[in-house]
């Protein structure tokens, strides 16, 4: 089977805000090779995050740090820049897969991606969740855990699988996040930046569910407004309306914070580890603010850290495919009761694959950022 393809690739590297013209659109025919073993997905949903960003740039340190962070090298022929989805099987080489299922893994930014042996497919139930659930809040980690279960000598497999990963990380984070990183006791205090983001808006719902007092920020009133209605946060408030994000913590946060989820880095970091308690925990999970600064980089009180004894940490979801199972039990649980809900953001066709991207850093996106590139149906 012959299908044409259409793709976004990169033009060139990305220093500072991206823009439209950093990508193109091209087209390719796509058709698996006999006996290889390939499999041809439509693909339906695609994720987009912000993290790719640092992959564009000329250069990151993140580069060298983890697979799933190389370079992109802008100009490569036929090759669409990849990201977390969920499709429709469309040819198969594979005993295991059949036209017509469903599947989620690592696809592309393009219509139809070629899935080459060795990088894992996860069948989905299209009846049990919504299916882009598969490319946003539930990812496709059970995917990841079945196969190391399976391969984990067979030292190809591992390997995609931890660039696999990194690639939908959502749902695992949050999750991760806040409960192995910030141990939340009930009562605790919580401080969420980007808190309409796609993972922002997951932590403050895990936290109200374990008992905490609950404070996101976000960049506009409509956002304000869905994070203290929809998502039932105890408080927010827009940061860009704060001359002084110090003395507006402090007020929102007149006794302190014990924990702070990260999504935003800079002088925001700043001003939560000035108003932590001892013994605070802040997950460091993104730094969007400097993403496209090069200049601008938290500096936190030091002393600060130290005499409250203030723990800072690193996430990534690769370190917890461990907590997997209790994860998806979990939350799909609760988005199955009602009790969490799934914010995504979506945008269609893949011409919009772009302006999704440069959207994420103006802060256009409400929860995950998603682009429905085709139809189950046809």
């Amino acid at each position: 089977m012959e299908v044409v393809n259409k793709y976004v690739s990169l033009k060139h590297h990305v220093d500072g805000y991206p823009s439209e013209s950093d990508f193109e659109l091209a087209t390719t025919p796509l058709q698996p090779a006999p006996g290889s073993g390939e499999v041809i997905v439509k693909n339906l949903f695609l994720s987009v995050d912000p993290y790719q960003l640092n992959r564009m740039k000329r250069y990151s340190s993140s580069h060298t740090a983890i697979t799933a962070a190389s370079k992109i090298e802008p100009g490569q022929a036929r090759v669409a820049i990849d990201a977390c989805g969920v499709g429709k099987v469309v040819a198969s080489g594979r005993a295991e897969l059949e036209e017509g299922d469903v599947v989620a893994g690592l696809l592309g930014w393009e219509q139809y991606t070629v899935v080459r042996p060795g990088t894992v497919l996860m069948k989905v139930d299209a009846k049990d969740l919504p299916i882009s659930y598969y490319a946003s809040v539930l990812g496709e980690y059970s995917l990841h855990l079945h196969q190391i279960k399976e391969h984990k000598k067979d030292a190809q497999i591992d390997a995609m699988i931890f660039l696999t990963t990194a690639t939908g990380p959502s749902g695992l984070t949050a999750f991760a996040g806040f409960y192995d990183v910030c141990k939340p006791k009930k009562g605790e205090k919580v401080f969420i930046s980007a808190a309409s983001g796609s993972v922002g808006s997951l932590v403050g719902q895990y936290a109200k569910l374990s008992g905490c007092y609950v404070v996101g920020c976000a960049g506009s009133k409509q956002k304000v407004d869905l994070l203290k209605g929809k998502l039932g946060f105890d408080d927010a408030f827009n940061y860009k309306e704060e001359a002084d994000l110090k003395s507006a913590l402090r007020r929102y946060f007149p006794e302190g914070i014990d924990i702070y989820f990260d999504n935003v880095g800079a002088a925001m970091l700043e001003a939560a580890v000035a108003n932590m308690n001892s013994f605070g925990r802040v997950a460091v999970c993104g730094a969007i603010s400097e993403y496209t600064n090069a200049g601008e980089r938290a500096a936190p009180d030091l002393i600060d850290i130290i005499y409250k004894r203030i723990t800072l940490r690193g996430l990534l979801s690769v370190d917890y495919l461990h907590l997997h199972e209790q994860f998806s039990a979990a939350t799909s649980d609760h988005l199955r009761r009602g009790r969490m809900i799934a914010l995504e953001d979506v945008s269609v066709g893949i011409e919009s694959v772009p302006t999704a991207f440069v959207g994420l850093f103006r802060g256009d996106n409400v929860g995950k950022k998603l682009v429905r590139v085709g139809e189950l149906e046809g």
